[in-house]
């Protein structure tokens, strides 16, 4: 789910800022900047595993050192390879501004005392925490918005699936009827007759194929099984995908097997909430 949040803390010495970014994906994908070490890096890590569970997160980190936490030191041989390398595509050093070059990276070095950089990480963990937490508080509210949805289509597929029930057994019936009218009028013009069981075993094998009952008790169940998910208050987004794939199939059986106009109408009305439903399901942790 996409999201953003953003958080900040200081002392006397040094400011942190938190600012995280998420978007859909299926997985877990962390993105960490910041000028902490590799071990405070893994810790921010664990903190986005503890907050979110699936989507792409992007966690960036920016310490700001206060003047009353550091000292200043200019990097002399940083600063002459600047100046050497400059003249000669300027050819006159004298065109070079002094103050651009205090600018470039490495020519003024920051000193940062033991003291304050244990002070660091635990200003860090904390605009850390606050913005995923801000991150979670955002998401929250398009996830209430994404549940009544979801549920409105669920509700949905299953009016259309009581439709399908309702012509199902017509599919057998309209089937019997043509077919012992056209025996019947072959039979007239021949002056012959034909045992009736025939016409009945005939009509059960198009049943058997036609029958559609396990499919819509599957695809009943697999609704009322996401309805139960959306609605818990720790929701499953991979169990989610998985039953909307499952409806879809079902769906897909049924209306491959349904010789029947209403039915197919039923059935695209179902694909569809389906197919709405799906593009959600991808934002759900």
């Amino acid at each position: 789910m996409t999201g953003h949040g953003q958080a900040s803390t200081q002392n006397d010495q040094v400011r942190v800022v938190a600012e995280v970014r998420t978007v859909n994906n299926r997985f877990l994908k962390t993105s960490i900047n910041c000028d902490l070490d590799a071990a405070h890096q893994s810790k921010l890590e664990s903190l986005i595993k503890k907050h979110v569970r699936r989507g792409s997160v992007n966690l960036r980190v920016k310490t700001q050192i206060l003047e009353s936490g550091s000292e200043h030191k200019l990097n002399e041989a940083a600063l002459r390879s600047y100046w050497l390398q400059l003249s000669e595509v300027a050819g006159n050093s004298q065109s070079i501004n002094i103050e651009s070059l205090l600018l470039l990276p490495g020519v003024v070095e920051t000193n940062i005392d033991e003291t304050l950089t244990e002070t660091v990480w635990p200003l860090a963990k904390q605009a850390a925490i606050e913005a995923l937490e801000s991150l979670n508080q955002m998401r929250k509210i398009e996830g209430e918005v994404m549940q009544k949805d979801m549920l409105a289509n669920s509700d949905l597929i299953l009016q259309h699936l009581d439709s399908v029930k309702q012509y199902a057994p017509q599919v057998i019936e309209s089937y019997s009827r043509r077919m012992t009218d056209r025996i019947n009028s072959l039979l007239e013009s021949h002056d012959v007759t034909i045992d009736p069981t025939a016409i009945i075993k005939e009509v059960g094998v198009f049943a058997e194929k036609v029958d559609i009952s396990e499919e819509t008790v599957r695809l009943g169940s697999h609704v009322e099984q996401f309805q139960k998910i959306v609605n818990a208050e720790n929701s499953d987004g991979k169990k989610l995908d998985f039953l909307v794939q499952e409806m879809l199939r079902e769906t897909n059986t049924i209306g491959s097997k349904a010789n029947n106009v209403e039915i197919a109408k039923q059935v695209v009305e179902i694909k569809s909430a389906i197919e709405r439903i799906r593009e959600m399901v991808q934002n759900v942790e």
